[in-house]
């Protein structure tokens, strides 16, 4: 019979919980720089000039169709061979960025390409810029149609992050690797940081869908009004 000694990891609590506000700091800056470059990228592949829409096709096809944990590599391991050294937790957050920013082009380009022609034209009518009608008029109502999407693919990196301690990036599967390898409790470690990913998940998850309509883009009539 297996003897589980959960107390022998939970003792390491500060660790764990140092791990996890790094997992959530490193969470939070990608999610908001890779969205941001997500729906710049998202609006160039919907509107805008032909050769701007073939390099960000590029970009996009080329990290979606390669593993996160090349992506990171490349960036830590390869870029130094340039003359480009980044610490742990710079090329964690831009391996992040770069990869969150490419899937979330897609999914902002789905909801810029939803919306009708006929608000582009309502808005030019009234002498908007081209800014502010991307900006008042068509992301709004895009990013509320896209946003459940939009979140379930932050916390997707949220927890590809866990490979970052590749790296020795310190976020918390780096500290469950840790208290493992000094008390050789592998399998509690494991159901530890299991739960608390979980947890973080639930927890980023209910707080961009709150975060959303009051911060991001407002409040949207329902279809149809």
């Amino acid at each position: 019979m297996i003897a589980l000694d959960f107390p022998a990891v939970l003792e390491h609590w500060p660790a764990l919980l140092r791990g996890a506000g790094f997992t959530l700091g490193l969470s939070a800056t990608a999610a908001v720089v890779g969205v941001s470059v997500g729906v710049a990228c998202g609006w160039a592949r919907a509107l805008g000039p032909a050769w701007l829409q073939r390099l960000v096709g590029v970009y996009v096809e080329l990290i979606r169709n390669t593993p996160f944990i090349v992506q990171l590599f490349f960036i830590y391991f390869g870029l130094p061979s340039l003359g480009v050294k980044l610490s742990p937790e710079v090329a964690s957050i831009i391996a992040m960025v770069v990869n969150l920013g490419a899937y979330a082009a897609e999914i902002a380009r789905a909801g810029i390409e939803g919306t009708p022609r006929g608000q582009f034209e309502a808005a030019r009518s009234l002498a908007m810029t081209e800014f502010q009608v991307i900006t008042r008029v068509v992301l709004p109502p895009a990013l509320a149609r896209v946003w459940p999407a939009m979140v379930s693919q932050i916390v997707i990196v949220m927890l590809g992050s866990a490979v970052c301690g590749q790296i020795s990036a310190q976020e918390l599967s780096y500290a469950a690797n840790l208290i493992q390898s000094r008390n050789f409790r592998a399998f509690e470690a494991t159901i530890v940081a299991t739960a608390i990913y979980l947890m973080l998940s639930i927890g980023v998850r209910q707080l961009l869908f709150w975060a959303g309509p009051r911060w991001i883009f407002g409040r949207t009539p329902p279809a149809g009004r």
